[in-house]
């Protein structure tokens, strides 16, 4: 049988992967041996058992690859796979059901097999079911997993039911997102430098997920792709080149915290650090090769896909080997997993240690980098600029004052969540405001004028394909019904001023202050409130249609009104608001917590009006513009068609006052009292 016919037996096209879940199971059963995962428990201590103990780490491996396949054929589908290629798009989300639906049943399996564990209780042993439904919930670790599984169960439904292009993305997405709660269930969510070890988790996962993901649904899809095969790698190998650099550096800062030092690389832990870097070491030479050969032969020639095969098939079995090693590294103990006991209550409730009081240069000199929102900045500034070269290389023109604004606004933004309002918000109420007025109201402002989608819009290819990039999926939002029901005027101010209201006089301002989740979601909201609002107001960008400067005007001024009004309150408050927490945690620089939360009251109202005064004056600015445009489209209109509107307003004047002047002289004769007939 010839070869093109060979590569599309299911078997050989199957084989791969087999490999790869074999390869990763081994590994893992190798490395949960090494690593002493699977000893019974010592004496004196309760046992789940053998099942537990090694069943949990075998069903993490098949979590783990499930979940990567399905996160890979779902995205593929989305933004590789173009539209003449009918049957690998087809066939891309029925393969991401079947493997979100392992995801989903093997994240489930996996929380019985982790409470079993935890309580020390056998899975079937009497009273199991009863305890297992009473505690799961109340354990984070399995609490995430069943969050994790339930927006995976979601992502699969969305693909299952809206067979569309656009639904397969927002499945990919949602499944991207189903990751994310597994960085929280992770050992490194018991480790010292709490937040870093799970943003680098969180990091590590979604580039682990893609590139894994991403270059096993191209295995299974290669011979429904048939010649476009090179554009779909071409595609994946972007991806695989960020998930790489994602993955190194995140594992890099992850094993940094979890040791104390180098000398932990000589312990058992250390020893599967290493064989973890080897392995990503290894995946990036294959990746290269890949890039550099490859993808150039196919280019000239796609029935060379055997090439290609023999060439994933390697790199698939060494991803197979990694995920087996992660999956029993986190079930081995490290040398640093414990944190230590907190030094003071406020180290207890915020995973970070009590700052000192604040001096007269401690708006310049306290950092502590946050390393997810700093790394946020960072790209987008990279992001940015490199947009910006790419357009003068080939000739276009980007203004550089722009390019300033997007610049500074991340560095303020950087200095709102590691500088000073950052470390001391965590404690204070009045920095806390003054971090939340920052992000909240400078920062969108700036990010507003520097025009991002208009950039995304020049720099990046329009696809013809089908597919969506990344100026599809930017521009495909802006003008999606979603946007525009957010983005109106008025509801845009709503979402401002009574998001802002809730969340502070809910328990949603407790938990962002208690919690990694809470505080990470406290920021996204902040920052997308404020850009959509500055959005509809000053925005140049493509999106909905704006309404006229004056109506805007309104709005802002009636925005604006409430917000003074929000600071005020707060400012008069005799209740303290998140009384769980700032009323226990003690700063002793702090000494009256109501005093200091009225001082962030007046911060809130001080701070609005800076930002108010400049949108109003932005608007203003907008409105004469507007006028002049409508003036200059008049004039252009007039040397099109010699003026006709003015020469018809002319003439229709004219004819008013011939109109009157014989009206007049009717009215005339009829006085004087001439007889009819000769005044006919």
């Amino acid at each position: 049988m010839s070869t093109a016919l060979s590569d599309n037996r299911p078997a050989l096209r199957r084989a791969p992967l087999i490999v790869t879940g074999v390869v990763a199971l081994a590994a893992c059963l190798v490395t949960v041996v090494v690593g002493g995962a699977a000893a019974p428990a010592a004496p004196g201590l309760q046992d789940p058992g053998a099942l537990v103990r090694w069943g949990l780490p075998i069903v993490r491996a098949i979590h783990d690859l499930s979940a990567s396949l399905t996160v890979g054929l779902f995205l593929l589908a989305a933004v590789a796979i173009p539209d003449r290629a009918k049957a690998a798009l087809a066939r891309a989300p029925r393969l991401g059901i079947a493997t979100g639906i392992t995801w989903v049943v093997s994240g489930l399996v996996g929380v019985v097999l982790g409470f079993a564990d935890i309580a020390g209780t056998p899975v079937g042993s009497p009273g199991f079911l009863s305890q297992f439904q009473r505690f799961v919930w109340s354990v984070e670790t399995l609490r995430e997993g069943l969050i994790s599984a339930f927006l995976a169960a979601i992502a699969v439904t969305v693909a299952a039911v809206w067979s569309s292009r656009r639904a397969v993305l927002w499945a990919g997405i949602v499944a991207v997102v189903a990751i994310l709660p597994l960085a929280l269930a992770g050992h490194a969510a018991s480790t010292v430098e709490h937040e870093t070890a799970v943003n680098g988790l969180a990091f590590h996962l979604v580039g682990t997920a893609a590139w894994v993901g991403g270059l096993g649904a191209l295995m299974l899809l290669r011979p429904a792709l048939g010649k476009w095969l090179p554009i779909v790698v071409e595609r994946y190998s972007t991806v695989a080149a960020w998930s790489l650099l994602t993955v190194a550096l995140s594992g890099v800062a992850s094993a940094a915290v979890r040791m104390s030092g180098l000398a932990d690389l000589g312990t058992a832990y250390g020893a599967i650090i290493l064989a973890k870097v080897v392995a990503v070491v290894v995946l990036g030479q294959l990746g290269l090769a890949q890039r550099i050969k490859v993808i150039g032969r196919l280019r000239e020639n796609p029935s060379s896909a055997p090439l290609f095969a023999r060439l994933v098939a390697v790199e698939l079995a060494v991803m197979g080997a990694a995920i087996g090693i992660a999956t029993a590294l986190a079930r081995t103990g490290n040398p640093n997993l414990e944190r230590p006991v907190a030094a003071t209550l406020a180290e207890a409730l915020t995973n970070y240690p009590e700052p000192a009081a604040p001096d007269s240069m401690s708006w310049l000199t306290m950092w502590r980098w946050d390393w997810l929102w700093g790394t946020v900045a960072v790209v987008a500034i990279a992001l940015y600029v490199g947009a910006a070269i790419r357009l003068h290389r080939r000739g276009d023109r980007w203004p550089i004052g722009r390019t300033i604004v997007w610049v500074f606004a991340w560095l303020t933004f950087i200095w709102s969540v590691s500088g000073a309002p950052g470390v001391y918000g965590r404690v204070s109420f009045s920095w806390h405001m003054t971090s939340h007025m920052t992000i909240a109201m400078i920062v969108p402002i700036l990010l507003v004028l520097a025009a991002p989608i208009t950039l995304i819009a020049r720099v990046e290819p329009h696809r013809k394909d089908g597919t969506y990039g990344p100026r599809e999926i930017v521009l495909g939002l802006v003008h999606s019904k979603y946007v525009a029901f957010w983005a109106n005027p008025i509801v845009a101010g709503i979402n401002f001023v009574f998001g802002l209201i809730i969340f502070y006089y809910s328990p949603l301002f407790e938990l962002a202050l208690t919690t990694h989740t809470g505080h990470v979601l406290m920021i996204v909201h902040f920052l997308l409130a404020g850009y959509l609002f500055a959005m509809v107001l000053v925005g140049v960008d493509p999106g909905p249609r704006k309404w006229a400067p004056a109506l805007r005007l309104v709005v802002l001024f009636a925005t604006m009104s409430f917000h003074a009004f929000f600071g005020v309150a707060i400012q008069s408050s005799n209740t303290l608001l998140a009384p769980g927490f700032f009323s226990i945690v003690n700063i002793p620089w702090i000494p009256d917590p109501l005093l200091d939360q009225r001082h962030g009251g007046a911060i809130a109202w001080g701070i609005g009006d800076v930002p108010s005064l400049l949108l109003a004056m932005l608007l203003v600015l907008a409105w004469v513009r507007s006028d002049d445009a409508e003036a200059r489209r008049h004039d252009r209109q007039a040397d099109r068609d010699h003026d006709a509107d003015l020469t018809a307003y002319n003439a229709r004047l004219a004819s008013i006052a011939e109109h009157d002047a014989q009206q007049a002289a009717r009215d005339a004769a009829h006085a004087s009292g001439m007889p009819r007939e000769d005044r006919s």
